[in-house]
């Protein structure tokens, strides 16, 4: 699997993650639900943080969670375990591009945060389809930080972010991958595909976002990427601590942010429909 992962794997980034996924469960996960007997699998489920809210909202359903990293399955079990979800699920280490499973083994496939990290998301979602049953349904979830505004603004804070977003893409990963869903489900051969923006909009009416998204999720994936950045020569201390500091005023009194999550729906469309969809049909003649 090719992965770049600029966060990095610190007990620091898995506080992170969790803290991401718990803040914004209502907002990502609401109306996902899969029904009590289906096969579900969720690539690249990472230390677990989006599993426990998988499988609560699906105590019936059967997960299989994949991963890459042996280190991070092992998290993610002790993780969902600790949360007594009571929920069927089965750990796997697995490549995304070279997946152990049968020809149309699952009925549904979750996605959360993947592909941003990902060298070809498109081969990586055609892949996945082989694994999903016709008529089945993938789900998958993407943030753009190409989407988040705030007050004050401050260039200086947009100069950080833009080091994160550097960092990620000079690894092979894509920061701004959410608007591109629509086309990228649709070229790798899914039909039926639908995004719906989900915004995270966090002031001071709003402590708990402020708190848990604002400062704990986004600019502490900022502040993680500051000795990459410096040593990448993207940005000056002084410069960078500048920006920092902006960022975090936007979490004080009076200031405001704003970040978009996408949320994409798709089915695997039968073979037979595919190929219809793809033969040349000449329009008919009307004679009068």
């Amino acid at each position: 699997m090719t992965i770049g992962y600029v966060h990095g794997y610190s007990e620091t980034e898995t506080r992170r993650l969790v803290d991401q996924a718990d803040t914004l469960a209502a907002l990502l996960h609401a109306g996902t639900a899969f029904p009590a007997g289906s096969r579900v699998l969720e690539v690249g489920c990472g230390v677990g943080a989006q599993t426990v809210h998988l499988a609560a909202a699906s105590p019936g359903a059967r997960i299989v969670a994949v991963d890459h990293s042996d280190a991070s399955l092992a998290q993610a079990r002790a993780h969902v375990a600790a949360h007594a979800t009571g929920a069927d699920v089965e750990w796997r280490r697995a490549d995304l591009f070279d997946l152990p499973f049968r020809d149309a083994e699952f009925d549904h496939v979750f996605v959360c945060f993947v592909l941003e990290h990902l060298r070809e998301p498109r081969r990586a979602l055609a892949g996945v389809r082989r694994v999903l049953r016709p008529g089945g349904t993938i789900t998958v979830i993407e943030g753009d930080h190409g989407s988040a505004v705030f007050h004050p603004d401050s260039a200086h804070a947009r100069a950080a972010i833009d080091c994160q977003i550097r960092l990620q893409t000079a690894v092979g990963g894509n920061p701004l991958i959410g608007r591109q869903l629509q086309p990228l489900l649709t070229d790798a051969g899914y039909d039926e595909v639908m995004v719906h923006p989900r915004t995270v909009y966090a002031d001071g009416t709003r402590p708990a976002l402020v708190e848990g998204f604002t400062r704990d999720t986004f600019i502490a994936m900022i502040e993680s990427v500051q000795d990459d950045a410096l040593a990448a020569g993207l940005t000056t201390a002084t410069d960078w601590q500048r920006g920092i500091a902006d960022l975090r005023r936007t979490a004080d009194d009076g200031g405001t942010f704003h970040y978009t999550f996408f949320k994409a729906l798709a089915v695997n469309a039968p073979a037979s429909l595919r190929a219809w969809r793809r033969t040349p049909r000449t329009p008919p003649t009307f004679r009068g």
